[in-house]
């Protein structure tokens, strides 16, 4: 507990005695969406942003012989991957029970100016390794935590459109990292590169700092409003004090009248793993991840051998594929609205990106009328996941909040919505991790067109469990009793 004394910016729990500055932006439900957001593509950016400098990196700083860079930076990329799937359930676990879920990304943003500093100085390949492995590490925390953090201000009523606003996020950073990277590196040299990285990461250390959790902040806000003149409900908010329902305080961060059973990280695990809620919205995570990290190795090869492009055609193709995730937010506030038709929603998009890859096979000579085709198709294809991402992260959260619905405290202290976005993440780390590989073996045994109609046919067996089982078994009945569900789980 800090003295009331504490700066402002004090890392610990704030004193009750001393409101901090600027408390109501600083908890505000927008401000801590923005920080996420914010997190998210940064950490994103960060990623691509030495794509571009990888290669002659390691051939100018570290030594490796030109037959050996492609292979390298292949294993580089890989090695996020892997480390973000490690480290996923490990950082949701430590998340649930932490007092506070910016002290866990605060140490992600340590993680992430470790990762950069290791790569700014890298002369050797050990230290490109395990700045490689911290960016992963920083990607699991930040996905993790920043994502349970959302859920914990924004509630169910918004959360589509939240998660809308950090797929946009993370889509801008994908996109910008990798063409600023190369823009930076182009006209100010290896240094001026992480000099931007550096930037980013102080104004993101800013902002983590100034965010308070309202959690934290409804021991003031509660004070300054009156409940019982505006005829609100009051719930039972942190160590046991009542505040207004406008405050936004969800009751999966409420203090329940009975001390909650102790669960270990296993027994969370096999909870969230007996809803198939759950298991089916972490494979389409990792079916989304694994198409469009597909393009990635395939892509850049694609139109340098079609179309003749350099490096920056290689770069600017990847734009048709990301532009289309600007309208996430608007997929997020459908849902927000219209709840029963998360299904309708994926499984549709899905389906529609099954035509959309096949016909990728009609890309097969240098005119502007197939390149202008490509782009179309690319942006096809990235606006059918578009719509498909919200709703699947946004299951996470309703299938972790039905199991606590059907068996108040099943998870323990801490609850477990942390570790099922852990879950997510792995799907997605597995994805990335497969998909890059697996299309680029398919491409060189079998050709771009056999890519196309092999990645289509992952979708489309996707569009099944997605429509059967997102927003609950499609034949339950609305009115089944939980007392049942209950007795099933024990």
């Amino acid at each position: 507990m800090a003295s009331c004394h504490s700066p402002f910016w004090a890392f610990s729990k704030p004193d009750k005695q001393t409101r901090p500055k600027f408390l109501t932006i600083r908890s505000s439900k927008w401000f801590i969406m923005f920080v996420v957001a914010f997190a998210a593509g940064t950490d994103i950016f960060m990623y691509g942003l030495i794509v571009p400098v990888t290669p002659t990196a390691l051939k100018e700083r570290v030594g490796l012989p030109d037959s050996k860079l492609q292979s390298w930076t292949s294993i580089l990329l890989a090695l996020y991957s892997a480390a973000l799937l490690a480290s996923a359930p490990v950082v949701g676990y430590i998340a649930d029970r932490a007092e506070s879920r910016r002290w866990p990304l605060l140490f992600g943003l340590v993680a992430l100016a470790a990762a950069t500093a290791l790569l700014c100085v890298g002369t050797n390949i050990a230290l490109w390794i395990t700045g490689r492995v911290f960016q992963g590490v920083a990607a699991a925390i930040v996905w993790t935590a920043g994502l349970a953090l959302m859920v914990d201000t924004v509630g169910k009523e918004d959360l589509g459109q939240a998660i809308g606003y950090v797929g946009m996020a993370i889509s801008l950073g994908t996109l910008g990292g990798p063409l600023l990277g190369g823009v930076v590196y182009q006209s100010g040299g290896y240094y001026a590169v992480f000099g931007l990285a550096f930037g980013l990461i102080g104004i993101d250390i800013l902002l983590r700092l100034l965010l308070i959790e309202k959690r934290h902040a409804v021991q003031w806000l509660a004070l300054e409003m009156k409940p019982e003149e505006t005829g609100e409900e009051n719930i039972l908010g942190e160590e046991g004090v009542a505040v207004p329902s406008s405050l936004g305080i969800e009751a999966t961060n409420q203090t329940p009248p009975s001390p909650l059973p102790s669960r270990g990280a296993f027994a969370r695990l096999a909870i969230l793993l007996s809803s198939p809620r759950l298991v089916v919205a972490v494979w389409g995570y990792f079916i989304i991840a694994l198409i469009l990290t597909s393009f990635d190795s395939v892509l850049p090869l694609f139109v340098h051998e079609t179309f003749g492009w350099s490096q920056s055609g290689q770069g600017l193709i990847f734009i048709p594929l990301m532009v289309p995730h600007g309208l996430d937010p608007v997929t997020g506030w459908i849902i927000d609205r219209f709840p029963k038709t998360i299904r309708y929603f994926t499984a549709a998009a899905f389906l529609a990106s099954v035509p959309v890859m096949v016909l990728l096979r009609l890309v097969t000579e240098n005119s502007m009328q197939q390149k202008i085709l490509l782009c179309a198709l690319l942006a096809l294809v990235g606006l059918c996941f578009a719509v498909a991402m919200p709703p699947l992260v946004a299951e996470v959260f309703f299938a972790v909040q039905e199991k606590e619905d059907d068996a108040p405290g099943i998870f323990g202290r801490g609850g477990a919505m942390a570790l099922a976005f852990g879950l997510s993440n792995m799907g997605f780390a597995a994805g990335s991790l497969i998909g890059p590989f697996f299309a680029g073996f398919i491409r060189q045994t079998a050709g771009w067109g056999t890519m196309g109609w092999g990645l289509g046919l992952i979708a489309g067996s996707t569009a099944v469990p997605t429509l059967l089982f997102l927003g609950g078994w499609i034949l339950r009945k609305p009115g089944v009793d939980a007392v049942q569900v209950r007795d099933s789980t024990g």
